[in-house]
């Protein structure tokens, strides 16, 4: 989009909110400005622009600097790398994957009335999905463990359909789509204890995915930094919904990832800017918001915002005029106008500024409609998906803009209904048909079969290919892992077993036994200490000294208490992990070490000890998704039953969180 460094700053140049006093000083630094950029570039732009914010601080001006960027892609036209696919034959691939997505929701509502079932997700993610399946997604191969993704959960459709073409779900799988009673069905969302061979992790609760996600990035260095494994070359991905941000999980751990450089981690937010009932920001633009989020936790965040047919537009458009009226967009209007035909556009955005009028007179109303998002664009795409894996030194978020229900037509496309769409009429789908050039008759149409090319076609060929040079298919969810002997019960338990005259508390026991279990050659460095800042609580502090406190950086200053036997001790290979007020981050940091066993094929025991009612109840979520895992570890609740403490409140009264937690199937209470 920013032809050269000139026309960036160019671009920032918004209408005032208030006449210039002295336009020609304003001119005077403005000219300034870009004779720096065309001497010396963009980088000795941004460090004077940081020195000038210093200097005014320091002058007691606080500058009134835009957490955000204009509306426009993040990686200019000219730096996009050349797609290395064939993109006529992805784009193919897609559309098949997209109706078979489709037909086969819509052909199990038709059966069975309201099961229910998400079209309109997976149709404006299709192509983030694809590019992700296509390039970037590497499966596990037979010397090395591979990437691990969390999938949107509203898009498990065109998982399966992708599942579908690559031989690895057939026709009677996808014929019954939520009907896995008895076994051999598919479940609506990722449920890896319904299908445990496929589905690896489950986001379907909105606000799982993201914090889970980090928090398995940061535990992939934490085994890294203990040398236990070598995950150096893996890399987590998750692809999440801009409505779902709204969840406080979903953001609750960004800091925590630019703290500790997780560059190993991308996120990429379908922002088709609708959540279930309506506009996720209706009076604003999600996009903006989010990168103002993601940029103050200290996120790389790269936006795509227009597709292609673009690029001609913007080039054209020499005073910005585009880049404004973006601006003044918000995204209930961008709804509307994405529900609607390039009739309506041109009417009701391009003929309200002459400038925009003059920009599309000489385009037809179906050419203004073919404009499309940058979320549908391979090539945008790619280039933010390799521009993300290339980053160093953070996690980066792609912020894609997509429509929801892309392809549906009028019967869902950007509409508020969309999300509950599960039935189309024959017009609709022969429309769809249509507009992905999909060699179905109207017979089949009608009837909604599922199309899979010849296992010879070109296509089928290609989709191989392509996954057999990311070392085969995914997502995949194996069990595999070398067994780690359990030591006698009297080599750390002699205590409980031949206990003297002296009264301990529960508290005091366990927290013993695990602590001499950690002495064990074998299983000790094998065990993970987890705490939500409450170890000195707990009678834990010895083992700051004894293990170490994990962190990526060491530690980079003398603890106050160094002269201490039990000082605070932070160390990269150090093995607690005291993870601050977070009861959310530290479930999540167990439930990565809980599952080490199928995710890293490495076998861990994780011990999180936790103020009972509120550690337990807080997280009941985070809890029923490590058991769909098949989570492997000890939750203790370290004040559970009725207490002393009766003057700090009800959470020190606990006489229930014994029934909450025998609530979950297979958590032994």
């Amino acid at each position: 989009m920013k032809s050269d460094p000139i026309e960036l700053l160019r671009g920032i140049e918004r209408q005032p909110k208030e006449r210039d006093a002295d336009e020609q000083e304003t001119s005077e630094w403005l000219d300034a400005l870009e004779g720096v950029a065309r001497v010396a570039g963009v980088d000795r732009v941004t460090f004077l622009l940081q020195r000038l914010a210093e200097h005014a601080s320091h002058l007691g001006v606080s500058p009134a600097a835009h957490p955000y960027s204009l509306y426009q892609n993040t990686i200019a036209l000219e730096a996009q790398p050349a797609y290395p696919g064939d993109l006529a034959m992805e784009e193919r691939i897609t559309s098949i994957i997209r109706w078979n997505a489709l037909a086969m929701v819509a052909k199990a509502n038709k059966a069975y009335g309201e099961l229910g079932g998400h079209i309109a997700s997976y149709a404006s993610a299709a192509e983030i999905f694809e590019v992700g399946f296509n390039h970037f997604f590497h499966a596990d191969s037979e010397s090395a463990k591979g990437d691990l993704v969390y999938f949107q959960p509203h898009s498990a459709p065109g998982v399966y359909a992708r599942a579908f073409l690559e031989g690895r779900l057939d026709e009677e799988h996808l014929n019954r789509y939520r009907q896995e009673v008895d076994g051999g069905g598919l479940c609506s969302y990722p449920h890896p204890w319904l299908m445990p061979e496929f589905w690896q992790f489950p986001t379907g609760s909105m606000g799982i995915g993201p914090i889970s996600s980090i928090y398995q990035a940061r535990f992939l260095r934490y085994l890294e930094h203990r040398g236990l494994a070598d995950t150096s070359q893996r890399r987590v991905w998750g692809v999440f919904g801009d409505g779902e941000m709204d969840e406080p999980e979903s953001i609750a751990a960004l800091s925590l990832a630019a703290r500790e450089k997780l560059d190993n981690l991308t996120f990429v937010i379908n922002c088709n800017l609708q959540r279930l009932d309506g506009p996720v920001r209706g009076n604003g633009q999600i996009i903006q918001e989010l990168e103002s989020i993601f940029t103050g936790a200290g996120w790389n965040v790269i936006k795509v915002i227009w597709g292609s047919d673009w690029d001609v537009l913007f080039a054209r458009d020499h005073n910005h005029v585009l880049l404004r009226r973006f601006a003044e967009t918000v995204d209930g209007q961008y709804q509307t106008l994405g529900a609607n035909d390039g009739a309506y556009n041109r009417t009701h955005f391009f003929d309200l500024d002459p400038e925009l009028q003059a920009l599309v007179s000489h385009m037809s109303p179906a050419e203004i409609d073919g404009l499309r998002r940058g979320g549908h664009d391979f090539r945008k795409l790619y280039a933010a998906f390799d521009a993300a894996s290339k980053h160093r030194g953070g996690p980066t978020v792609i912020l894609a803009k997509t429509k929801k229900g892309f392809g549906m037509g009028h019967a869902g496309e950007s509409r508020n209904t969309s999300h509950q769409q599960k039935k189309l009429d024959v017009d609709a789908l022969k429309a769809f048909r249509d507009r992905f050039a999909l060699p179905l008759d109207d017979e089949a149409v009608a009837e909604m079969r599922l199309y899979k090319p010849a296992d010879d076609s070109p296509e089928q060929r290609y989709l191989h290919a392509r996954r057999a040079a990311l070392n085969g298919y995914m997502p995949k969810r194996t069990t595999r892992a070398p067994s780690v002997p359990v030591p006698p019960l009297a080599s750390y338990a002699k205590f409980a077993l031949e206990p003297d005259a002296r009264d301990i508390s529960t508290t005091t026991a366990a927290v013993r036994l695990f602590t001499n279990l950690l002495k064990d050659k074998e299983l000790g460095p094998r065990i993970v200490p987890i705490v939500a800042d409450e170890a000195r609580t707990f009678g834990m502090a010895n083992l700051f000294r004894q293990v170490g406190i994990y962190s990526p950086l060491g530690q980079l200053y003398e603890p106050e208490d160094a002269g201490s036997m039990l000082y605070y001790k932070e160390s990269k290979d150090g093995q607690l992990l005291e993870e601050g007020i977070t009861e959310a981050g530290a479930i999540s940091s167990w439930v990565a070490a809980a599952t080490s066993y199928s995710v890293n094929g490495v076998a861990m025991l994780p011990f999180y000890i936790y103020y009972s009612m509120f550690g337990f109840q807080r997280v009941g979520d985070l809890i029923w998704a490590a058991a769909d895992q098949r989570a492997r570890g000890f939750l203790i609740g370290a004040t559970a039953g009725r207490t002393t403490l009766s003057g700090e409140g009800l959470q020190h009264q606990d006489g229930t969180s014994h029934l909450i937690a025998s609530s979950v199937p297979n958590c032994r209470a």
